[in-house]
């Protein structure tokens, strides 16, 4: 009986240890990046990229990246703002994010280096996603906005204003905008002129509006947190990646 324990023990263990996170040190230039991968790196698979909230890789973002290896993706957790850079409260999360959102071509190509990353992960090329939560969210919709070489993406709670005096381009990765219908960091206005940029870019789009939510609903963290919304957001998300990347 104490070696069937034993036997369990250390089988539930390895089994805890085998799902780790790796960091992976990349580079933008001289600026170093401290992405994290999943331990299924090496193999073979679809791959997501996962881009952070606005102070940089977080607890939300390391869980979704375990769930998503439990589905059978590699799964990349993309550092955008590098080393020394990361925030220590909101009000620089804010400063900096909004840097970025203002200077988008310096946001499309810490993602675009990202996806390269995950490629090198073993990701296989034709078969990766982007998902991104909050500013990550507003990431993931300028990753399509670019023309990044992905099958489809997934904002969650993202900003869905295009910055900039920026034409209208087609866009042919598939969109998904998982939106809480309290965020008050989305006007009407904004969302109104994001469904016009999508229809003049001929995207294949979708938006599914979850009741009752504030900004941050799938964050168990956030005070906005609600865990049957968050739940169905997730199912959302793994349908809309199976889909993909079947």
């Amino acid at each position: 009986m104490k070696k069937l324990f034993l036997v369990c023990a250390i089988g539930l263990t390895l089994s805890i240890n085998a799902q780790e996170l790796k960091q992976v040190t990349y580079n933008d230039g001289t600026q170093q990046l401290n992405g994290m991968v999943t331990s299924n790196a090496g193999e073979k698979r679809p791959g997501v990229l996962i881009l952070p909230a606005w102070k940089g890789i977080d607890n939300e973002a390391k869980q979704a990246a375990l769930e998503l290896e439990k589905q059978g993706y590699i799964a990349f957790i993309a550092d955008i703002y590098g080393e020394g850079n990361i925030p220590a409260d909101n009000r620089a999360a804010a400063k900096i994010a909004t840097q970025y959102k203002n200077d988008y071509k310096s946001y499309q190509q810490r993602i675009s280096l990202a996806l390269e990353e995950l490629k090198k992960q073993g990701a296989i090329a034709d078969k990766i996603a982007v998902i991104g939560y909050c500013f990550g969210g507003t990431g993931a919709l300028e990753t399509a906005r670019a023309g990044l070489p992905v099958a489809g993406v997934v904002s969650i709670h993202g900003g869905l204003v295009k910055t900039g005096n920026r034409p209208v381009s087609q866009i042919a990765t598939k969109v998904l905008v998982e939106h809480p219908a309290e965020d008050k960091s989305v006007s009407k206005a904004d969302y109104e002129n994001f469904i016009t940029e999508m229809n003049a870019g001929k995207a294949d789009w979708q938006i599914i509006t979850y009741a009752h939510c504030g900004h941050t609903f799938t964050n168990p963290e956030s005070p906005d947190y609600n865990q049957l919304m968050a739940e169905r957001a997730w199912n959302h998300t793994i349908l809309f990646l199976a889909e993909l990347l079947k």
